[in-house]
């Protein structure tokens, strides 16, 4: 996803806390240690552990409570560190939260612009994208012509232009999404073409309010799916 750097102390500290909460040493719901002890279990100064922290934070792992401390909102799917290093994991996070923001305007402006070559386009490539899926391959070029064709739509070059610019950082969070739908329960792949015929029947009918809330929820639930376990009991 980035290029290779030497970890920092506080990347450090991050990785070894996503660790813990992954093998479920710090459960969902559970209160992590003090910063002053994790300072002192790591060997580190708080400043380290706070960035760590932060991170955690902004990624939805943990969250902090005024008076109270951090707690673990959620953990990592098990089979993650299958497939990308846990340093990876907020990589990944924030190219989603780029797309949720870029894609969904783009399925606002191609429900407002698009053509019958348009229609078209994006229907042939749903369907090269549901046949992958009935074959329980990755689908990850097919999943991308898909959202390239909503790019395309919005008749401004810009959209296709960033995602044209990103793909290779799409299509890593893609077969990372992907790759953990396929060891899911079936119905997970019916819910990911759901969602993206949701997006498309609204540009289909020139609904852009409902293209684009429909692409951001699309995203979003793709980026929530590297995840198991939630804030609610």
């Amino acid at each position: 996803m980035t290029e290779t750097r030497r970890p920092s102390l506080s990347d450090q500290v991050y990785d070894q806390l996503l660790t813990k909460i992954l093998e479920e040493e710090y459960p969902v719901h559970s209160r992590l240690p003090t910063e002053e002890m994790l300072a002192e279990s790591f060997g580190v100064s708080r400043p380290i552990v706070r960035g760590a922290l932060s991170r955690l934070r902004d990624d939805g792992i943990v969250q902090s409570r005024r008076g109270s401390g951090s707690y673990v909102l959620r953990r990592p799917d098990r089979e993650l560190i299958s497939f990308v290093p846990l340093e990876s994991v907020s990589d990944v996070q924030r190219c989603y939260e780029f797309r949720i923001d870029v894609e969904g305007a783009a399925a606002a402006w191609a429900a407002r612009r698009r053509d019958d070559d348009d229609l078209a386009a994006m229907d042939a490539a749903y369907r090269l994208m549901e046949q992958t899926y009935q074959q329980n391959a990755l689908g990850v070029d097919a999943d991308q012509s898909l959202h390239l064709a909503i790019a395309h739509a919005t008749k401004n070059p810009f959209f296709s232009s960033v995602l044209e610019s990103l793909s290779d950082q799409i299509a890593y969070g893609v077969k990372l999404s992907r790759s953990l739908t396929l060891l899911d329960a079936p119905d997970r792949q019916e819910l990911v073409l759901a969602e993206h015929r949701a997006v498309l029947e609204a540009i289909r009918l020139k609904q852009p309010e409902v293209a684009q809330a429909t692409m951001r929820h699309h995203i979003t639930a793709a980026k929530d799916r590297m995840f198991v376990d939630t804030q609610e009991d």
